[in-house]
């Protein structure tokens, strides 16, 4: 694999290797059941992803067909053409010649037509796959959004009394900066999953659509790294732990 794109399998390799830090720190945490959906998806979408940079063979099949069908019908136009000429004499010859050419015409313009629809089927099947699977990626980077949702990194300061209705947060600093980590590891590799599609394809819709993950997922990182950047400043003279 070159290092100029990027390996489906080493996404797979690193979502499992988070799956088990996740489930480590926080073994009945529900972000592991999110992050496990996350693996099933990149894994399918591993073989989807190849499947689109591969012609279908029935719909390329279909367009040597029209194409040989239509060098078929012109040398049949052709050769009646030829033998009328012959058989009705020189003054129907312009009629004839006219009538042929018509003929032909209407053979390029119906190959034309066949090969163009052939091609745009294949390019809109294509797409409908690639869209379906990240419109799915795009909800699991919701969900993984609404983990991180609850997890105000302002509750560890102690600046006022919790309500009735708060969420329950029983996180120390260092779990919660844990948790927040792997939500943004999630969702960089959920929008490392939807790039591979726009790796396989040169579809512009399938790439916009790449993109908009991307930005997507950028976003929810980015606001989840200011909590995390807000629970180290919630402990200054600590030392901050690191893991693999």
């Amino acid at each position: 694999m070159p290092f100029s794109q990027l390996s489906s399998d080493h996404i797979v390799d690193t979502l499992e290797r988070l799956a088990k830090r996740a489930r480590d720190r926080f073994p009945t945490a529900s972000l592991n059941n999110v992050i496990e959906e996350l693996i099933g998806l990149a894994k399918r979408d591993r073989r989807r992803s190849q499947r689109l940079s591969r012609p279908y063979l029935l719909l390329r099949s279909g367009i040597f067909l029209a194409v040989g069908l239509a060098l078929v019908g012109l040398v049949y136009v052709g050769e009646r053409v030829f033998n009328w000429a012959q058989e009705s004499g020189a003054s129907a010859d312009v009629f004839t010649v006219f009538e042929g050419v018509e003929a032909g015409l209407n053979i390029v313009i119906l190959a034309a037509v066949a090969i163009f629809t052939l091609t745009r089927v294949e390019e809109r099947l294509k797409r409908s796959l690639a869209l379906d699977d990240l419109h799915e990626l795009r909800s699991v980077a919701h969900v993984i959004d609404m983990h991180q949702l609850t997890k105000d990194p302002t509750a560890l300061l102690r600046l006022g009394p919790s309500t009735t209705s708060s969420p329950v947060r029983s996180m120390s600093e260092f779990e919660l900066g844990r948790y927040l980590d792997y939500c943004a590891e999630t969702l960089s590799l959920a929008g490392k999953v939807a790039a591979l599609y726009a790796q396989s394809s040169r579809d512009p819709v399938v790439i916009a659509a790449v993109n908009d993950i991307e930005s997507l997922t950028s976003n929810m990182s980015a606001k989840i790294w200011q909590k995390i950047d807000i629970v180290r400043a919630a402990q200054p003279n600590e030392k901050v732990a690191h893991e693999d």
